[in-house]
């Protein structure tokens, strides 16, 4: 008589335990059966992937050509490199280059360290009724267009009836033409970005500050550390990695700007040109004023490679100093 003892009783898998997918099996179809749920549910954005991304990459030869829209891509004259050193050697190419990096990089940084107040802020008042009313406030201008944004802007600053300007003139201070004075719109353009992003980024923080264990707060309030302590020593640490991976995706666009920001908001101002003007700007207006689509093309592949290899270094900057028992780099 066979007894328990006797009989191959298979072991349970761990839930941590991967499963192992043969080679013949995924071949086969079995893996698609099987899920075939869950391919239909990214059917949508795989497609949108593949008709608003991958596609538009055959465009890319545009960059290295004299393209004519009569000839077509295939009758077009191939020129090389002819098209990125002229990119290179335009004053008005290199403006509007550094001014991408420079309002890119201030967006980053100060939009971090404000989503990170914002999202402390939230996270200390969170048993608060108002906070989901807050949260929504917060997030609303996201998705407002900018050319409605535009409008608000002007009400704001124009120059005979802005809101701004008749509080100069009722204090006695000379009022200001906005629209004629670059040197003040990095700031502007400042503010306009953190009231559209902020929203976004203080709810990403505060869900990471959710997630910390309620002990480590419990146990620095018995050691004596006030609420900037804690935040320093115990909410901020936490929260590191997920400032790494918000960072790290930005910098993929650092090279790149947002069109509708600089270009409804200063309302398209040639004389905001030295502070507005960057290389999306300058590519629509390479499009549209000069026709030439070739510049276009190359400015935009230069936007992608520059991206590329900025994320490359700071993932691989990541990978050197984050620890081994704490992965931070996304590869």
């Amino acid at each position: 008589m066979d007894t328990f003892r006797d009989k191959e009783v298979p072991l349970p898998i761990a839930p941590d335990t991967p499963l192992r997918i043969s080679r013949r099996a995924f071949l086969k179809g079995h893996v698609f059966r099987r899920n075939l749920i869950w391919f239909l549910m990214a059917l949508p954005a795989l497609l949108w992937l593949l008709i608003f991304k991958y596609l538009p990459l055959i465009g890319v030869s545009i960059a290295f050509t004299d393209y004519k829209v009569r000839r077509g891509l295939a009758g077009s004259e191939f020129v090389g490199l002819d098209n990125f050193r002229f990119l290179f050697a335009t004053e008005t190419a290199i403006r509007a280059t550094v001014n991408t990096v420079v309002l890119n990089v201030l967006f980053i940084s100060v939009g971090v360290v404000f989503a990170l107040l914002v999202a402390w802020l939230f996270f200390e008042v969170y048993n608060s009724q108002l906070t989901r009313y807050y949260q929504t406030l917060l997030l609303l201008p996201r998705f407002i267009s900018w050319v409605v944004v535009s409008y608000f802007v002007y009400a704001l600053l124009a120059t005979d009836n802005g809101v701004i300007n008749n509080i100069l003139r009722n204090l006695g201070v000379q009022p200001v033409s906005w629209y004629n004075s670059p040197e003040y719109w990095r700031v502007i353009l400042l503010l306009v970005s953190l009231w559209a992003g902020v929203g976004v980024g203080s709810l990403i923080y505060l869900s990471g500050m959710l997630a910390i264990d309620p002990q480590l707060f419990e146990a620095a309030r018995i050691d004596g550390a006030s609420k900037w302590q804690q935040f320093i020593y115990v909410t901020f640490p936490m929260v590191v990695p997920l400032i790494i991976i918000n960072v790290l995706l930005s910098m993929a666009g650092i090279i790149s700007a947002d069109f509708g920001l600089f270009f409804q908001v200063p309302r398209n101002q040639p004389l905001l040109y030295p502070v507005t003007d960057v290389l999306d700007t300058y590519i629509y207006r390479s499009l549209t004023v000069t026709q030439n689509i070739s510049m276009a093309a190359a400015a935009q592949f230069y936007q992608s490679i520059v991206g590329f290899v900025l994320v490359i270094l700071f993932n691989w900057i990541v990978r050197r100093i984050e620890r081994a028992d704490e992965p931070l780099s996304l590869f």
